[in-house]
């Protein structure tokens, strides 16, 4: 079979009869091309282009061949990329692209999806410098990205708006475009992210230039990376805004075919030179110890507790993830074991590093420095002392000083209902055990009881209100306090629950076991704790699960973004986004306890 042939683009800027007019003509004289592909700014940069922009969007005007674009920023994006994100056409999970009309489809966020055979990695947005959300991307966008670093494979083509930092050091001079800052649409996090990624082929845009950098090699990997920054659509200076491609996936390639290098193959520009003979040794860091905090994130910013490095230091992300470093003795940054250890026990990198995780409750990892032996019979005081500390810093603990007693709404003999901070939808709830525990599935079989009889009140309080009940749980084996999550949708869509759940798996790459009787107590019997796993309760009964592999990219919000999608609420997925004032959350708890009243199962 023929490589897949991708047509790549910079900033379009709305300028979309130009661009098309262009794609038209190299697709009848070179083609045909499977896909267009398109970096940088997408949108218009003056009100006079939005008629024309709006032509291909409202259907008026057709898009030649499928196009993608991540530059979702630019006069009239906010409506029509809000309109997208409520269509019925892009509900659940699409890494491969919202789709705004015919041919033309919007990668939002960041993921990784198949083209042709070829893996395709994006991150949308840019680096946000003024705290902005519309047209930049977040934090987790970040992460996500970087657990691809984890996964078995290689990525084909990476799409970034921003150049990353640092991309022209060691290229031939002569070849970089003069005058190019690196102020201006460069980014040290594409440049971190690509270092850890390292695909095929980078390309991007913002620049205003087109450049064509020389293959560079990569640390721990055979293959080489290409990059290519291009230059507008429409560009005065008439640089090239249009590139081919038609690479071998290199799921088909072999090793030797993957290793073989072109002659003019430059060492990575992320990774550090030595210092110069001469160079003074004196404590100035050089220019390449600063290329090496681009993708090394985790900066040490406040002293910490008890096994924390101290103010000023930094971590080493290869070593506190592996235990090793490529690097060695001359790695800039500090090789803690501590740190390590606390890590391998499953704490949180954003609270080792920063002393607190800004995911809250969302976040799976432990946000408590771990003693060793915990669980051992030996250190049973110990231990004890320890399931005290977590109560006390727990979310969800109801003996916690932390918990939000305002949102509670039902309190029974093992388990409480709660109000959620940033509810998805009116009468969203959760069902949380009173006791420290990491998920429902292991506690005592006389619990089932009381979380059936919170269940059944909740269908019969929804069922009079014309609505059904999905209930979710994420089990992660480094969880910290279990929460069972019961969400009401419309009787009018409970019956789309199973195949939308089915098809955000299959987006995922995975299917659903599924278990249409007693599928909850087969789950508990199976159950042992020693690894991840994420199951729903649909209304008529059917329980889907998924057991989750260690090096498999789960999204923790996965059941919340589902129901988000089938609920057309895409823009709430994210709790952060449906944050409300205590006020606002003391009035809705006292309204849903007035109407539950008559159902509770405590009062």
């Amino acid at each position: 079979m023929a490589p897949p042939r991708i047509l790549l683009c910079g900033d379009v800027r709305g300028r979309l009869n130009q661009l098309f007019k262009r794609v038209s003509s190299v697709n009848k004289s070179a083609g045909p091309f499977d896909a267009l592909l398109c970096v940088g700014q997408f949108f218009p940069d003056a009100s006079e282009l939005l008629e024309e922009f709006a032509d291909y969007v409202e259907g008026r005007s057709p898009v030649p061949l499928p196009t993608f674009f991540i530059g979702d920023y630019g006069i009239g994006a906010p409506k029509v990329l809000s309109a997208a994100s409520r269509s019925h056409a892009n509900l659940g999970f699409k890494m491969d692209g919202l789709k705004i009309c015919e041919n033309l489809y919007w990668l939002k966020g960041s993921g990784k999806f198949t083209l042709h055979g070829l893996s395709v990695a994006y991150i949308s947005g840019r680096h946000s410098l003024d705290g902005q959300q519309l047209g930049t991307y977040s934090q987790d966008d970040v992460d996500a990205m970087r657990a691809l670093a984890e996964e078995p494979g290689v990525i084909d083509i990476f799409l970034s708006n921003e150049w990353p930092s640092g991309v022209t050091n060691r290229a031939a001079q002569t070849d970089v475009p003069p005058g190019i800052s690196e102020a201006f649409g460069s980014d040290s996090t594409i440049a971190e992210i690509v270092a850890e990624i390292k695909p095929r082929y980078h390309i991007a845009g913002t620049k205003g230039v087109f450049y064509a950098r020389e293959p560079y090699s990569n640390t721990d990997a055979v293959h080489f990376t290409r990059f290519i920054g291009l230059a507008p659509v429409g560009n005065k200076e008439k640089q090239k805004f249009i590139h081919a491609l038609s690479p071998t996936p290199a799921a088909t390639m072999s090793s030797s075919e993957m290793s073989m290098k072109p002659l003019n193959t430059t060492l990575s520009p992320f990774t550090s030179v030595e210092q110069t003979a001469g160079a003074k040794e004196a404590g100035k860091r050089t220019a390449d110890d600063n290329k090496d905090a681009q993708y090394w994130r985790y900066d040490v910013s406040q002293k910490r507790q008890k096994h924390a490095v101290g103010d000023g230091d930094r971590l080493c992300f290869k070593y506190l993830s592996s235990g090793t470093c490529p690097r060695g003795e001359k790695c800039n940054f500090r090789h803690d074991t501590d740190a390590r250890e606390q890590c391998r026990r499953g704490v949180c990198f954003d609270f080792l590093n920063k002393g607190k995780c800004e995911r809250g409750p969302d976040c799976t990892f432990k946000h408590s420095l771990q003693e060793e032996d915990e669980s051992g019979s030996q250190n049973g005081n110990r231990s004890r002392g320890a399931s005290v500390n977590r109560s006390k810093e727990c979310w969800f603990c109801l003996s916690s000083p932390n918990v939000e007693s305002h949102l509670i709404i039902s309190v029974g003999e093992i388990y409480y209902c709660a109000l959620p901070k940033g509810p998805l939808v009116e009468d969203h709830v959760l069902i949380i055990p009173i006791e420290h525990s990491p998920n429902t599935l292991s506690l005592p079989s006389e619990s089932e009881t009381e979380l059936n009889r919170f269940q059944n009140c909740l269908k019969i309080y929804h069922k009079n209100r014309q609505k059904e009940v999905v209930f979710f749980e994420w089990v992660s084996k480094r969880g910290t306090h279990a929460n069972l999550q019961a969400i009401p949708v419309p009787s009018s869509r409970a019956a789309a629950l199973q195949s939308i759940f089915s098809l955000a798996a299959e987006k995922l790459g995975f299917k659903f076991n599924i278990s249409s009787a007693d599928g909850r107590r087969m789950l508990r019997t199976k159950f042992d704790g020693k690894y991840s796993l994420f199951y729903v309760e649909l209304p008529e009964g059917t329980v889907l699960s998924h057991i989750v592999e260690d090096n498999e990219n789960f999204p923790a919000q996965f059941g919340r973004e589902v129901v988000a999608g089938l609920l057309n609420v895409a823009d709430k997925a994210d709790w952060r986004k449906c944050a409300l004032s205590k006020e606002e959350e003391i009035k809705l708890a006292e309204e849903f306890k007035r109407q539950f009243a008559a159902f509770d199962p405590n009062t």
